[in-house]
């Protein structure tokens, strides 16, 4: 069974969060699969994973750049996991499919939005029913990680 671990953002946007979280990942030597909710975020989000930082590089790409299987971030919509990933990030509302191929899954979603939040309690029910263990994370007004639950 995969680890669950929801991140409730509330003091940075998911441009500032997502980077770091990919970057401690890969340093683990895990690859990531980032799961995007709907089309139209796709290219933005992997415009900000090539520029959200001057002096470091995080290797992604989508179907466009070339064989998945190539790429140790791999930028989505679909429900897949082609470069064969241990983690999974769930992103935009994106649905949380089949997880058994993952060590870990991780959803973010902006606590400012309330249609996210409903949305991350479901998921948070099913997650947990699907018999998941599964860990909710906020954000302090510092930006800081606090366990809730």
């Amino acid at each position: 069974m995969a680890e669950v671990l929801f991140y409730h953002l509330m003091q940075m946007p998911l441009e500032r969060v997502l980077p770091d979280l990919l970057e401690r990942s890969l340093q683990r030597g895990w690859r990531a699969v980032v799961q995007v909710g709907n089309e139209e975020r796709l290219e933005p989000l992997n415009s900000v994973l090539w520029t959200y930082k001057d002096d470091s590089f995080l290797p992604h790409g989508t179907k466009a750049d070339g064989p998945p299987e190539m790429q140790p971030v791999f930028l989505t919509t679909q429900d897949e996991n082609p470069n064969e990933a241990n983690v999974l990030f769930l992103v935009d509302g994106a649905p949380a499919g089949d997880l058994t191929p993952y060590e870990r899954v991780v959803l973010l979603f902006d606590g400012n939005n309330p249609e996210a939040v409903t949305k991350a309690r479901t998921d948070w029910q099913q997650i947990k029913a699907g018999g998941h263990e599964a860990t909710y994370w906020q954000q302090s007004d510092q930006g800081r990680w606090e366990k809730k639950a």
